[in-house]
């Protein structure tokens, strides 16, 4: 089987925006196809990661739609929803496309537009895709992941303020980042003192809701060269699925779609957890970075709050986890998340990534849909 390459990249300003989810889809589009230096016509196969532009704004069929926006028809389209790991599941499928032949030339973009319904609105939208017995009784993310953290502070005797470190840390990577909702360091004690959303998580330990699209163009890597001199391949990928019930897991601060998928992605790439020169975590709670770093296997269990708390994650660290600024700092538009993760990596794998530039040639993306319910890993290698 042949490699998949990507040879083009976009991600739009991530914040609060104006534009519906048709423009911002479009946005990345259009720009992915200029940094490709594609022709839309060229474009066989057009994905859209999306969760729920039916839900937050009454917008279906966004992926013909976006096909006829880019002028890519007669593209063959489809949209891939898997709630917040919806993007790494279009790189996924995207992967799949030109990997089995079905497609040479194909196009995803990932968006969501959420900032114009309240927090408790989208809160309740996001919270739909829990099991319906523990949605009944008022369980959100939110309250998972309070639990979550209280159970891993206890059990591993690590201090609160490691929690907060890890948002401190994603928000001064996030400064520069041209891209992000927001730019702005915050100190440790902003984040301590900040209210209390579910113990001991409090407001800064959360991303916000966020508006915002990304792309990446996919081809094989024979063709690669006729675009571009520098590309990066996919040389690992793995999905996998965790139980729909979070209490029917044998240890809560274990996610095992993370644990297996990874599994999957180092085997396909013929790499470890040690060969990995930066990744991209999905920290939508600051807990889950912690989490994830673990089950993929970079630290080992219960010790990566110590790794926060030495530096290793740092951007000048020995293992730089955020660059881009975390899902924390950079914005969570549930759809575009997983893309813009790639997006970070694949800029960092080809020297692209300005000021946030560290030295990488293997790069991994980690994007978890619910509280680990399904999870996507990527593993990205430079070619120049």
């Amino acid at each position: 089987m042949e490699r998949v390459a990507i040879i083009g990249a976009s991600m739009t300003q991530f914040g609060q925006r104006e534009e519906w989810i048709r423009e911002l889809l479009a946005e990345a589009g259009i720009a992915c196809l200029d940094d490709a230096g594609v022709s839309p016509d060229a474009v066989e196969h057009l994905y859209v990661s999306n969760m729920a532009s039916g839900e937050f704004e009454g917008q279906t069929g966004v992926p013909n739609a976006l096909a006829h926006d880019l002028s890519a028809v007669p593209a063959y389209t489809a949209r891939i929803d898997q709630t917040s790991s919806s993007g790494g599941a279009g790189v996924y499928a995207a992967w799949q496309s030109v990997a089995s032949g079905a497609s040479e030339m194909t196009l995803l973009v990932g968006g969501e537009k959420m900032t114009h319904r309240t927090t408790a609105e989208a809160t309740d939208v996001i919270a739909s895709l829990t099991h319906p017995v523990e949605y009944k009784h008022g369980l959100t993310l939110p309250s998972f992941a309070g639990l979550t953290a209280r159970h891993y502070l206890d059990k591993y005797d690590a201090p609160r303020e490691s929690l907060g470190k890890v948002a401190v840390k994603n928000h001064r990577n996030g400064v520069d980042n041209p891209h992000a909702q927001f730019r702005k360091e915050v100190d440790l004690d902003t984040v301590l003192e900040s209210p209390i959303v579910a113990d001991p998580l409090r407001l800064y330990d959360f991303c916000p809701i966020t508006d915002g699209s990304a792309a990446l163009m996919f081809c094989p890597e024979s063709v690669a060269r006729e675009y571009t001199d520098e590309y990066a391949v996919v040389s690992g990928i793995g999905g996998a699925t965790d139980t729909h019930v979070v209490h029917e897991r044998a240890d809560p601060t274990t996610m095992g779609g993370v644990v297996n998928s990874s599994e999957q992605a180092y085997e396909m790439a013929d790499v470890g957890p040690e060969d990995v020169d930066v990744a991209e975590l999905h920290d939508m709670f600051t807990i889950l970075e912690f989490l994830q770093s673990e089950d993929l296997g970079f630290f080992e269990k219960g010790e990566g709050w110590k790794a926060v708390e030495e530096g290793v994650t740092d951007r000048d660290g020995e293992l730089p986890i955020n660059t881009s600024g975390g899902l924390k700092s950079k914005g969570h538009p549930l759809g575009a998340s997983g893309v813009a993760q790639v997006y970070e990596i694949y800029e960092q794998v080809v020297g692209d990534a300005g000021p946030r530039q560290v030295e990488a040639e293997t790069a991994l993306a980690c994007n978890v849909g619910g509280f680990g319910n399904c999870v996507t890993t990527t593993i990205l290698e430079g070619r120049k």
